[in-house]
């Protein structure tokens, strides 16, 4: 089973170092191809719209690693964020990691940001035998201005903590600038920046010359293999 706790949702920088909803750097959306061992596993999308003055993105992403012909491993993940301004308003999630499902709802609220988050479904046994589902939300309060943990926000490189849009938690995180480099995409060859992460994400992302998203690799956490994700346009 290939097991990997995925970032997902929110931000994008410019020379403030806070992400604008009014000026982000993308058009109507973005996508890529995931590839594990040089096979395609699925897609992770963004989708940006303005409504009523706010900046709604939406992240979806469809995993599927196959094993001679069978699905070994299954992730989705859905996320909405709200952005107002330059501010981050609220983020919703729901994710099933192979079986294992999370849901996340967080928003400001009185200067802070509040968290719920589910932690993967429990199964107890009922009086008459059966297995039942318990589902328990965990409620908890931070910093308003920590940002959830999306690729799509090159505000991230500049931060030393993210929401985790998976599982809720607070992820302490690293993150050093590479060097330039030449990024392959399905039509062009961009010039990008790279940043390694370290800490509670360990992950490699690469952001062009308008703070764009253009690639990501990442181990695999149960068997080390590399994915890496090539924008298609």
């Amino acid at each position: 089973m290939l097991r990997r706790s995925l970032l997902l949702a929110t931000g994008a920088t410019f020379a403030s170092g806070l992400a604008r909803a009014d000026g982000l750097p993308y058009g109507p959306s973005l996508s890529f191809v995931a590839h594990r061992k040089g096979q395609r596993i699925g897609v992770h999308s963004v989708a940006f719209r303005e409504e009523a003055g706010r900046q709604i993105v939406v992240t979806q992403i469809d995993f599927a690693v196959r094993l001679i012909g069978m699905v070994a491993y299954r992730y989705t993940h859905r996320c909405q964020e709200i952005w107002s301004g330059d501010k981050f308003q609220a983020v919703v999630t729901e994710t099933n990691d192979n079986g294992e499902r999370y849901a996340v709802q967080a928003q400001q609220e009185n200067g802070a940001l509040v968290v719920r988050r589910r932690e993967p479904q429990s199964f107890i046994k009922t009086s008459g035998g059966d297995e039942a589902v318990e589902q328990h939300w965990i409620h908890e309060t931070h910093r308003r201005s920590i940002l959830p943990s999306t690729h799509w926000n090159i505000a991230q490189v500049r931060q030393r903590e993210l929401l985790n849009t998976q599982s809720g938690k607070i992820t302490e995180v690293s993150v050093r600038e590479v060097g330039r480099e030449t990024v392959q995409t399905a039509t062009g060859a961009p010039p990008a920046t790279h940043y390694a992460y370290d800490g509670g994400i360990d992950m490699q992302q690469w952001f062009d010359d308008r703070s764009r998203w253009v690639k990501s690799t990442f181990k695999a956490t149960t068997d080390g293999s590399t994915i890496e994700y090539i924008l298609q346009g």
